[in-house]
C-alpha cells in the first residue's frame, strides 16, 4: 500500500530563502522539501511535494490527492484568505488536512487573520518557521491511513 502525503505550496512560495526573510527565514522551498523527504521516509510515508503559483492547478494538486493521498498538509500562501475554490476542493477530500503558515498570521496584520481553508483542516500549524513542515509531517504521520 502507498502511504503518500501529499504537501501543497502555494503562491511566491518559490521565493523562499529570498523573500522577506525576516518573516520567512533564509531556508528555501528546496531545503524543506528535502527535510519532508527525510522525515516522511523516517516514517514510512512517502511526499509528494508541489508548489505553484496558480489557483487552478492548486485546485487539481488536490483533485489529484483524492486519489493518490493520504493526507495533505497545504501552505496555501495568500489563497488562505481569498480561494473558495481552494475552499471547495478541500472539502472533497476525505482525508487528514493540515493547513500550515511559516510564520503566525495572526501576529500579523488583519488581513491575514481570517483563514478560509481552516474551516475544512483537520489541524492547524503555524508560526513555527521553516521547521513546520517536518513538525506537519510528524503529526499527518498520526492521523493518516495508507491510500
Amino acid at each position: 500500500m502507498t502511504k503518500t502525503i501529499f504537501v501543497l505550496n502555494g503562491p511566491n512560495l518559490n521565493l523562499l530563502g529570498e523573500r522577506e526573510p525576516s518573516i520567512y527565514g533564509t531556508t528555501t522551498l528546496r531545503d524543506i522539501k528535502a527535510r519532508c523527504d527525510a522525515k516522511a521516509a523516517s516514517l514510512g510515508f512517502a511526499v509528494d511535494f508541489r508548489q505553484t503559483n496558480f489557483e487552478g492547478e492548486l485546485v487539481e494538486f488536490v483533485h489529484q490527492a483524492r486519489k493518490d493521498a493520504c493526507g495533505i498538509i497545504i501552505n496555501p500562501a495568500a489563497y488562505t484568505f481569498t480561494s473558495i475554490a481552494l475552499l471547495d476542493a478541500l472539502k472533497t477530500f476525505d482525508g487528514p488536512k493540515i493547513e500550515l503558515h511559516i510564520s503566525n498570521v495572526h501576529a500579523r496584520e488583519s488581513i491575514y487573520h481570517n483563514s478560509l481553508i481552516s474551516r475544512t483542516a483537520t489541524g492547524v500549524m503555524l508560526g513555527f518557521g521553516a521547521a513546520g513542515y517536518e513538525l506537519a509531517i510528524e503529526a499527518m504521520a498520526g492521523l493518516a491511513t495508507p491510500s
